[in-house]
């Protein structure tokens, strides 16, 4: 709908439009070749069942009244029994005719009314977009995976050194005693800081346990007292599972640093095959996906599976986030 265009702004915009002119393609044939074909169809249908039901009107009708192919009258139901092979010939051959004229009709409709051009083009981005998706997921396992098995590893073994040192120089009074247990402290510090980052990549539980498990773990872990109420059916798909922990890791962040929020509550359900995750606070409201608190890279990825996020936060409060992912995505 073009805004504040006139009548004749929106006729030339009309006009303008591919569309307009595959409609008027398909108003001209359904209405004129197709209405012809399906007429001339019509009449051979009514004129095979009158030669199939020939031997019927002859009974019925005084002999020598009835004339099929000549002008000699048929005199008994005998003589119009070829009349009727030929009717019932006739039936089989309309009714081919008939399935190829539909066949006809929903090719020319599908040609001239879909936009088939565009409708390539967006399954084509959508595949891309799940590809994309995947791999940015495999890839993101795959650093869990370096940073677990290598960096963590080595800062384990790094803090056990420093420990040994730490004993070896116990009750000394160089200088290089407190640099020990001083280096110790921030190898200890950065081994917290790494396994936190690990798992804020891809938590463990979430791939052993599922939705519900990771929610509970992440909201014990908040400064806001988190109510979790969550039930699901069974295991969901990892990529509906992974966006739908995210959002709610997300949601939980931006409710501790911005709403001043008291209390939050974490709701899930699965409603009709789709994934209905709710995250409400009674802090001060406000929130908008456009103000840098991360929800439209949510907005966006859910779009990737065919869901959708929606955010209702009034000034004053409170704010619930929405999220609905189908399950099949």
């Amino acid at each position: 709908r073009l805004r504040g265009a006139g009548g004749w702004g929106r006729l030339r915009g009309r006009l303008r439009e591919r569309a307009t002119w595959r409609e008027l393609a398909y108003t001209v044939v359904f209405g004129g070749v197709f209405a012809g074909c399906g007429a001339v169809l019509m009449l051979g249908l009514l004129f095979a069942g009158v030669l199939t039901a020939a031997p019927l009107l002859v009974a019925v009708f005084e002999p020598g009244t009835v004339m099929i192919f000549s002008d000699r009258p048929v005199t008994n139901p005998l003589e119009a029994a070829p009349a009727a092979a030929a009717g019932v010939a006739g039936l089989v051959v309309c009714a081919y005719a008939a399935g190829l004229l539909a066949g006809a009709q929903v090719k020319a409709a599908e040609f001239l009314l879909s936009g088939r051009g565009e409708e390539r083009r967006v399954v084509e981005l959508t595949h891309s977009r799940a590809r994309l998706a995947d791999a940015f997921e495999a890839e993101r396992r795959r650093i869990e995976r370096d940073l677990h098995d290598g960096a963590q590893q080595q800062l384990v073994a790094l803090s056990m050194t420093l420990g040994l040192a730490e004993l070896e120089l116990g009750g000394s009074d160089s200088p290089s005693a407190g640099l020990v247990v001083r280096a110790r402290g921030e190898a200890r510090q950065a081994l917290s800081q790494l396994r936190d980052l690990v798992r804020g990549i891809h938590p463990q539980v979430l791939t052993d346990h599922g939705l519900d498990a990771a929610v509970a773990e992440v909201a014990l872990r908040g400064p806001i007292p988190v109510t979790v109420d969550i039930e699901l059916p069974g295991r969901l798909p990892g990529a509906v599972e992974t966006v739908a922990y995210f959002t709610v890791t997300e949601a939980l962040a931006n409710a501790a640093k911005h709403s001043g929020a008291t209390e939050i509550t974490v709701a899930g359900r699965v409603r009709r095959g789709t994934l209905v995750l709710t995250v409400t606070d009674n802090g001060r409201g406000g929130a908008t996906p456009s103000d840098g608190t991360g929800l439209q890279g949510l907005a966006d990825r859910m779009a990737i599976l065919k869901g959708r996020l929606m955010v209702s936060s009034p000034p004053g409060g409170p704010t619930e986030l929405r999220a609905e992912v189908p399950c099949s995505a």
